[in-house]
């Protein structure tokens, strides 16, 4: 049996752990049953937004006469876009795989892996004609990722379905979909759909979509999203039934009491969008010390440590916050602390997300919703689009920015609805990650004309000090 300084089990963010200790000289490990990268390079992140950049790219066509410009659409390969996103990320899979086994000190595994004790692992490997193995390390990470929920559905296990898993490379484009789950994914899912024009239907249980956003966010994503699916929130998809050709799914009301009727819906194709669990019950875990929650999540300390001596956990085999920059940073802590033996603590008061629908969306903090749960005392300012010269001329009309902030000026939480969302909040990601107030946004010369000037005005709004050379241009009431 081998043993080595280091194994990692699952080879998406959590391998950086294992190429820096090989590195340092460490002889290390890591086991992972499919491509290279995680879900996110695959069947996540990144091929799901290459289809919203087309997505983005048709709606911006189809938009151009209000700007005099005569364009129009006249074709959509989608064969040909899956086809090539495919190929792209793959093939980027498929280097990761090469790097790692081109360095001496790594050696990859392919293959599922489970615990034997705290840290044995047998791997049963994916090429059926090799026997199964064992390994150990001295420290092992588990980074197994996530993988889409299948919600509690009468008639499911007989019917046909996707999960974002594998709906993002269909040959053919379905004509009517059904999207389960009212979340990040099936807000962008299907908005893509909705612009590449599927008749698509979606079906949340909360009273909005991507009801985790900021009460002002939610209610833009779920207006703007009516424009291209048919949208049916406080509803629970109860039972699913195979059609001729297709599937239609019965959806009940979640407020029993509000008197709505449930509602049929029919499509030749069903996704699942209803979240994400961990991969850790494929581990046995209950061979080891390693101690998970009700959901499959392994429990860790603020260093990453789990339950048992030597294992480390992180990513979405720890549940939250679900995200790839998340499990990155948190590849780095765990990195630190095994390599320099560190007690260098996760810290998520900072930590970003974006949700790439139209408009776009990025958050960080608290919203306002979380603020008054907590009793705790904040201002809030909410700036258009209009505030800056750019967003009038990108006629961002649904666009805002609202900042939150303490009395002291620390920032609590900042929400962003537009145009470049996810790159405008970046400096607000900064000022906090750096303790900073709303002055140290505020009070730095932002570049005229930019849409960083909506960041500007808001957070001028909110700062102590009133500036008698403010621009003529802002006016935030409008």
């Amino acid at each position: 049996m081998e043993t080595y300084d280091i194994v990692v089990l699952g080879g998406g963010s959590g391998s950086k752990v294992a190429t820096a200790g090989a590195t340092q000289g460490l002889e290390t490990a890591v086991v992972e049953p499919g491509p290279l990268g995680g879900a996110c390079i695959t069947r996540g992140c990144v091929p799901s937004k290459a289809l919203i950049h087309r997505a983005d790219v048709l709606e911006e066509v189809r938009s151009a006469e209000s700007v005099g410009v005569d364009a129009q659409v006249t074709d959509v390969d989608y064969d040909e876009i899956t086809a090539a996103i495919h190929d792209t990320v793959y093939e980027q899979a498929a280097k990761k795989a090469a790097n790692l086994q081109a360095n001496d000190n790594v050696t990859l595994y392919r293959g599922v892996g489970r615990f034997v004790d705290d840290r044995t692992i047998e791997i049963e490997p994916t090429d059926e004609t090799t026997d199964a193995e064992r390994i150990r390390g001295e420290t092992v990470v588990i980074a197994v990722g996530g993988r889409p929920v299948e919600p509690p559905i009468d008639g499911l296990e007989d019917v046909d379905y996707r999960t974002s898993d594998d709906v993002l490379f269909l040959d053919d484009r379905p004509d009517k979909l059904v999207i389960v789950g009212g979340g990040y994914i099936g807000a962008e899912l299907g908005y893509f759909f909705g612009a590449l024009e599927t008749d698509v239907s979606i079906v949340g249980r909360s009273d909005r979509l991507v009801p985790r956003e900021d009460d002002d966010v939610s209610a833009v994503v779920t207006d703007s999203l009516a424009t291209h699916c048919d949208v049916y929130t406080g509803y629970e998809a109860a039972v699913v039934a195979e059609t001729d050709g297709g599937v239609t799914v019965t959806a009940d009301p979640v407020d029993d009491e509000a008197g709505a009727d449930a509602i049929e819906l029919a499509g030749d194709e069903l996704l699942l969008a209803a979240g994400r669990r961990p991969n850790t019950d494929t581990l046995d875990l209950g061979a080891t010390g390693v101690e998970t929650d009700e959901t499959g999540a392994v429990e860790t300390d603020e260093f990453l440590k789990t339950t048992a001596n030597g294992i480390w956990a992180l990513g979405d085999a720890v549940g939250e916050p679900p995200f790839k920059h998340a499990a990155d940073y948190e590849t780095r802590v765990v990195t630190e602390n095994v390599l320099e033996e560190s007690q260098r603590a996760v810290d998520y008061e900072a930590m970003p997300h974006a949700v790439f629908t139209d408009p776009q969306v990025a958050s960080v903090g608290r919203t306002e919703g979380d603020l008054a749960e907590e009793g705790r005392a904040y201002e809030a300012v909410t700036v258009p689009y209009g505030a800056a010269p750019l967003g009038m001329i990108l006629e961002a009309d649904d666009g805002f920015v609202k900042a939150l902030a303490g009395p002291d000026g620390e920032i609590l939480g900042c929400h962003i609805v537009g145009p470049q969302a996810s790159t405008l909040l970046h400096e607000v990601v900064v000022a906090m990650d750096g303790g900073g107030t709303v002055d140290d946004v505020a009070d730095p010369v932002h570049v005229h004309p930019a849409l960083n000037e909506v960041v500007y005005a808001a957070f001028d709004e909110l700062s102590d000090t009133t500036y008698s050379t403010a621009p003529d241009w802002r006016d935030v009431s409008s």
